[in-house]
């Protein structure tokens, strides 16, 4: 049998006939290779991620994970923090004194920057994690998940909140006395901790930035 109408790679066994490689008598079948997936297509399920991505419900490379770090600020340090707040407030108030003295509506009008200056203090507490009394004192708050400031806005939601904390008898702003994690109602209410031994800042105009 002549082999010209063969191919190459055509194999002559002892039976004369010519056969494939594939299909030559003894031959191991090959397996098929797997098709190749389209251009741009996604991975299959349970594929491996692309050099450095993080995996399938892994957090991002960098993002904090777990609580917040450090030592949690005792209730003493706390309220001395708010007292020295107050006391910044002081000159304040004399002043709309003395200017309630001369009009009832400058007076009035003094109070609300009284007002503003406080809840600034909150904005501060909320988008630097402490207000000048906390700064003085090295304290500062954040978020019980992940050690982040909570942001300016929430810091002022914050202060409203705090009036849970004398519903009854301000048995919330003594919580933290006996409370595992030293926090009040609105610690609760918000996922926040106070830390201990943070930078302490020294009085000037950085202490209100």
């Amino acid at each position: 049998m002549s082999d010209t109408s063969q191919g190459p790679g055509w194999w002559q066994a002892s039976d004369g006939k010519w056969y494939p490689p594939e299909a030559a008598p003894g031959a191991q079948p090959q397996a098929a290779a797997p098709p190749a997936a389209a251009y741009g297509a996604p991975p299959a399920y349970g594929a491996a991620p692309a050099y450095g991505q993080p995996a399938y419900g892994a957090p991002a490379y960098g993002a904090p994970t777990g609580p917040a770090p450090g030592q949690l600020a005792d209730w003493i340090t706390r309220v001395l923090a708010v007292l020295i707040d107050g006391v910044l407030l002081v000159p304040l108030y004399i002043v709309a004194i003395i200017l309630a003295q001369v009009s009832t509506v400058l007076g009035l009008l003094f109070y609300l920057v009284i007002i503003a200056v406080a809840l600034y203090f909150q904005f501060l507490t909320g988008s630097t994690g402490a207000s000048p009394g906390k700064r003085l004192m090295g304290i500062k708050v954040v978020k019980e998940i992940d050690g982040q400031v909570i942001g300016g806005g929430m810091g002022i939601a914050r202060s409203f909140i705090h009036i849970i904390d004398g519903i009854p008898c301000y048995v919330g702003y003594l919580w933290p006395l006996w409370d595992a994690k030293k926090q009040t109602f609105t610690d609760k209410v918000m996922s926040t901790v106070v830390l201990a031994n943070q930078p302490k800042a020294s009085f000037g105009p950085e202490l209100f930035k």
